[in-house]
């Protein structure tokens, strides 16, 4: 008798659809919940982004979900937001259900927009010291940005996530050039 080996569906990396962007919020909310772990909570009560902001994003075409094509079939466990900044694709936010994590879905949806933007580099911000965060994106190819490395664009962002109080927890800049 031979056991044939059953592996994992690869993942489905598609654009977000209008109906799924209250999906999205929800993958958002269950991937903050791990922050609480970290003494973090602020960032697990963070409200996601709105649906009016994240219909902007999918109506640039700017919206990306990763689907497990397992047990959820054609539904997103995981998503990305990017926009270009600086002459970059910068990653805005991607998030991973737990369901989801370690099967390289956030990986997947980084290479996809990457090569749909067809921008030479990706930028994104991160906490430095949060290993899903920083190490994570290392281990990808990015890079820690020093200071004098920061576009304007970047820089607005930065001072953005000041405003927020992101800047309670260590953040970095971090790039990888295609």
């Amino acid at each position: 008798m031979n056991v044939v080996e059953s592996r994992p569906a690869a993942p489905v990396v598609r654009p977000a659809r209008p109906g799924e962007l209250s999906v999205l919020r929800d993958i958002e909310r269950a991937a903050g919940e791990l922050f609480r772990g970290r003494d973090m909570a602020r960032i697990a009560d963070d409200e996601p982004a709105s649906l009016a902001e994240l219909a902007g994003y999918q109506q640039a075409g700017r919206a990306l979900v990763a689907c497990d094509g397992a047990g959820r079939g054609d539904v997103p466990i995981a998503y990305l937001l990017w926009e270009p900044v600086d002459g970059c694709a910068h990653i805005e936010q991607v998030s991973v259900h737990p369901d989801g994590a370690r099967r390289g879905l956030g990986r997947a949806l980084i290479e996809r927009a990457w090569r749909d933007s067809g921008l030479p580099a990706l930028t994104l911000t991160t906490f430095a010291d949060v290993p899903w965060n920083a190490p994570y994106y290392a281990r990808i190819g990015f890079r820690v940005l020093a200071e004098s490395e920061l576009t304007p664009g970047l820089r607005k962002i930065r001072r953005r996530e000041g405003e927020l109080g992101l800047d309670r927890w260590k953040r970095v800049c971090m790039r990888r050039d295609g």
